[in-house]
């Protein structure tokens, strides 16, 4: 891919979108998915520089791996599975997934240092998780690969965690399919700025 193709981060941010039509034909190595999720890692923010998001990204057997234990787990867990057969079909049509995970021993070590946030410490997890994945689908996007997020955790989290050699402390948050673009997303409808805003001092 030229430096020219690429999109600039303001696109990626205003195209940034949930595509589930996917495909497994990257445009660029999975090594550039790689580097991607290794800068996300080392620059996107956490609370008090906790540093406690992981990442785990899946290509080939790994990604077919998880959606295939997502299918058992969900066949066993609802009565009508049909569904949900297109989706787990969809997420497995793609090139990979990065799953998401927060390292529980982290949180409850700051929680230990600073007694006076304890019951807020898990919260900033969930967001300084939150901030990864946002960020690492907006990087995504600007080399033209659509994702989606998934939580089908706690369901596929005991399996995933054994298949991946996941540790102990690892909690599995979320799950991101990436993949080629095959069909762009549906239009998206936007609630009035005006009324999700407010600029004062001006």
């Amino acid at each position: 891919m030229s430096k020219e193709s690429l999109v600039t981060l303001q696109q990626a941010f205003d195209e940034r979108r949930s595509v589930y039509a996917l495909g497994n034909e990257l445009p660029v190595a999975p090594q550039a998915i790689i580097n991607m999720a290794e800068r996300v890692l080392l620059h996107t923010p956490s609370a008090f520089n906790s540093q406690s998001s992981r990442l785990v990204v899946l290509f080939g057997d790994e990604h077919q791996k998880l959606w295939d234990i997502a299918e058992e787990k969900l066949r066993a867990a609802v009565g009508d599975f049909s569904g949900s057969q297109q989706k787990l079909d969809g997420f497995r049509a793609a090139a990979g997934t990065v799953l998401f995970y927060e390292d529980r021993n982290v949180t409850k070590s700051l929680q230990e240092q600073f007694a006076l946030y304890a019951e807020r410490f898990p919260i900033w997890a969930e967001q300084t998780s939150a901030m990864h994945q946002y960020a690492m689908w907006t990087e995504l996007r600007t080399l033209d690969i659509g994702a989606n997020l998934q939580h089908y955790n706690p369901l596929v989290d005991e399996d995933a965690a054994a298949a991946f050699a996941i540790p102990d402390s690892w909690e599995l948050i979320a799950q991101m399919p990436f993949g080629n673009i095959k069909a762009p997303a549906g239009e998206k409808t936007y609630q009035p700025v005006s009324e999700r805003m407010k600029v004062l001092g001006l």
